[in-house]
């Protein structure tokens, strides 16, 4: 239930943040006497104020590039732990262990994510804010979101590449592989690397659909493998010299 009420969509929180300064400059201010701003609202129902623990850490007459700066920072510092949660999970030794740093892992996720959303209400132009919120969509699961997300930072910046790899990587999960082949066109003339982690996640995509096609027609997973199997072949040709 949480992740329905937190993944609603952070470009829908930024969106709603607009429409209420807009209105908040109209004679009358908001509808009903609401005065301007996010009000109660948020992402599903969930305030858009200030985080309890950080109640106080943010001056209510910062300049919003200012807030939007501290609200990015404190972000990161919740992604990192999650990350090290995720870290620490895969080297657990016990199904127990594991379970418990997967759920310090999420809480610092969604901790997060609100956390960048308090910063790009205040600047919904910030790229590395997108981007993040991208990762944690890709990462919680939220792959609609996810991509949504990315293309914000693509927009913003359009030559983000690992931001392209991500995109993709949600564009599998959602069974969009004509998207996930585009993206792998783009990064192997760009970034090979990236391309190749691409390819290899493609690749795992069509070994979880042979037994089950989900919903995809065996023609098109069968089609989508002569794809990768030829693309592989020409990333292992050597470049000609000069080429």
């Amino acid at each position: 239930m949480r992740s329905i009420i937190v993944l609603v969509g952070v470009s829908a929180a930024v969106a709603l943040f607009a429409a209420t300064e807009v209105m908040a400059q109209m004679p009358g201010g908001m509808p009903g006497g609401m005065p301007g701003g996010m009000g109660g609202g948020g992402m599903g129902g969930r305030p858009m104020s200030q985080p309890s623990d950080q109640a106080d850490s943010t001056p209510h007459d910062d300049k919003p590039d200012v807030a939007a700066q501290k609200w990015y920072k404190q972000g990161a510092k919740s992604l990192s732990k999650a990350m090290d949660y995720d870290a620490a999970a895969a080297r657990a030794s016990t199904p127990d262990k594991r379970a418990s740093e997967l759920e310090k892992a999420s809480d610092s996720y969604y901790r997060a994510l609100d956390l960048y959303t308090e910063a790009l209400v205040n600047d919904a132009d910030m790229a590395d804010a997108w981007d993040s919120v991208g990762y944690i969509h890709l990462r919680l699961g939220a792959y609609v979101e996810s991509v949504d997300d990315y293309d914000h930072t693509l927009k913003l910046r359009p030559d983000a590449e690992e931001a392209i790899e991500r995109r993709a990587e949600a564009y599998l999960h959602l069974d969009r592989i004509d998207e996930a082949r585009s993206a792998y066109m783009e990064l192997f003339n760009h970034s090979r690397p990236l391309a190749d982690q691409l390819m290899a996640s493609m690749q795992r995509w069509v070994a979880e659909h042979r037994p089950d096609p989900k919903g995809m027609r065996p023609a098109q997973v069968d089609g989508f493998d002569s794809w990768l199997q030829e693309r592989a072949k020409l990333a292992e040709a050597p470049v000609a010299a000069g080429g």
